[in-house]
């Protein structure tokens, strides 16, 4: 039997139960609405942007298209499609979904979020290109419209992304990038590297471990089926197809062929050897670059190897008279010019 001092404290449990769940603004119900609210419209835009990069690659954008890059089944990329349809952000052009005027400038401005955030990761941060991509995934859905233009201000309205993308400008102009697959590229010919594939992100990663990035000049010595083989920065480089593919270049003009560029990094100075720098590599980006630039690191500086680890790595360097250690993967982003070593008979 329920005793008359119980039914008072069933009262206040139900009254704080019911303020706890639908008190305005941060009710749970509220908050829960709000969590479901924000994955829909993430789906959106990401289904927007699916959308513009399957029109700009004159793939065939649709239900499906949507379902396999969303990782959705196919009824769910259905309802949403059905979403973007009723809100006159896409129409049926046959069997293909085209993106009406209003569809398009809201792919671009998650679009211009996501490429102005992987240049500010890039310029002011120290995290790994490896990374850029996946941050700049979270960050596009986040920044408003007036936070894009902000950060584009604040890096000085960049127009390109760090691989080389077109960034979108708050109007929704664009750039058009004009460049070819390197696996279509003309054997025995310069060109320049200008935009890198992020995507998959696995491909991504062998084309940064190779230490490649756009603004690389490059000759093509070799091109079959299985794989690509090329010249840059004097040193050769063998990449599968379709890995290579992900590499989008334009002709060079230049009569230099890519091998006859020459090309020392302070990683090939042996113990006494000297070296004046003449550029950092354009991956030295962000944090790693003001520190080099902090230590002295500028062109026409003189760098003299001093010894080596008993690890192997890093490796000791003097400059400005002080005493450095670097990396094996910090001195290959040093180009240098090699010096005659002093006498010091």
């Amino acid at each position: 039997m329920v005793s008359v001092l119980t039914i008072p404290l069933i009262a206040i449990f139900v009254i704080v139960a019911i303020l706890l769940l639908f008190r305005p603004n941060s009710g749970l119900f509220l908050r829960w609405r709000n969590v479901r609210r924000k994955a829909k419209q993430i789906l959106l835009e990401d289904a927007l942007k699916h959308l513009f990069h399957k029109e700009n690659a004159n793939g065939e954008p649709s239900i499906q298209s949507v379902s396999k890059a969303l990782q959705l089944s196919e009824d769910k990329a259905l309802l949403l499609v059905s979403i973007i349809l009723d809100e006159d952000l896409a129409v049926w052009e046959g069997n293909k979904l085209r993106l009406t005027a209003s569809g398009r400038l809201a792919a671009l401005k998650t679009l211009r979020a996501h490429r102005l955030w992987e240049r500010y990761l890039a310029d002011k941060t120290g995290f790994s290109e490896d990374e850029w991509h996946a941050r700049a995934d979270r960050a596009e859905h986040i920044l408003s419209a007036s936070d894009a233009d902000a950060l584009s201000a604040q890096l000085s309205h960049p127009t390109y992304d760090p691989h080389g993308d077109p960034i979108p400008s708050a109007s929704g102009e664009m750039a058009k990038l004009h460049a070819i697959p390197l696996t279509t590229a003309d054997i025995h010919q310069s060109f320049e590297i200008v935009h890198l594939e992020d995507e998959p992100p696995a491909i991504y990663a062998q084309l940064v471990a190779a230490e490649l990035y756009p603004g690389m000049k490059l000759e093509i010595s070799e091109r079959t089926q299985q794989q690509v083989r090329f010249w840059t920065n004097g040193d050769e480089h063998h990449l599968p197809t379709h890995v290579a593919g992900n590499i989008y270049v334009l002709p060079f003009p230049d009569k230099r062929t890519a091998r006859d560029i020459p090309k020392l990094r302070l990683a090939d100075l042996k113990p006494g050897q000297r070296g004046k720098v003449v550029a950092l590599s354009p991956a030295c980006r962000g944090l790693e670059r003001r520190r080099m630039m902090d230590l002295g690191i500028l062109p026409g500086t003189v760098i003299r190897a001093e010894f080596v680890s008993a690890g192997g790595d890093p490796v000791a360097y003097r400059i400005r008279e002080a005493l450095i250690a670097l990396r094996q993967e910090q001195a290959r982003l040093i180009t240098i010019q090699p010096l005659e070593e002093k006498n010091d008979s």
